[in-house]
């Protein structure tokens, strides 16, 4: 989805679609999998809140990716705008993944106390 924000960037429309196209299959199947680890364990919240960004992530790539097709020159702003969204929801998905080894470096104790 980078790949495809610096292509619109650049003006290379054709070349954004194809990166979002093909991020669709792969990010469906993540959100699958992410949901199937949710209902395996179904006591972390964090992980269903992952399962749930990764299902809204799909969404904004497919609604982008049927904005774009159905443009006849230029790209509509409801396209870039939910790219960005998706870049967005990316970006919380890894302060959410981080977020416990930075926990984890911050919570220093004496080893034997």
């Amino acid at each position: 989805m980078l790949l495809a924000a610096v292509a619109d960037s650049y003006g290379a429309h054709s070349l954004a679609f194809d990166a979002l196209l093909g991020a669709v299959p792969f990010a469906a199947v993540a959100a699958l999998a992410s949901f199937g680890d949710y209902l395996d364990t179904r006591d972390d919240a964090v992980l269903g809140f992952q399962s749930l960004l990764w299902g809204v992530a799909v969404a904004l790539l497919v609604l982008s990716c049927a904005m774009r097709s159905a443009s006849v020159s230029g790209v509509p702003p409801l396209a870039i705008s939910s790219l960005v969204a998706c870049l967005v929801i990316f970006a919380i998905k890894t302060v959410l993944a981080l977020a416990p080894w930075a926990l984890r470096l911050t919570d220093l104790r004496p080893a034997k106390p």
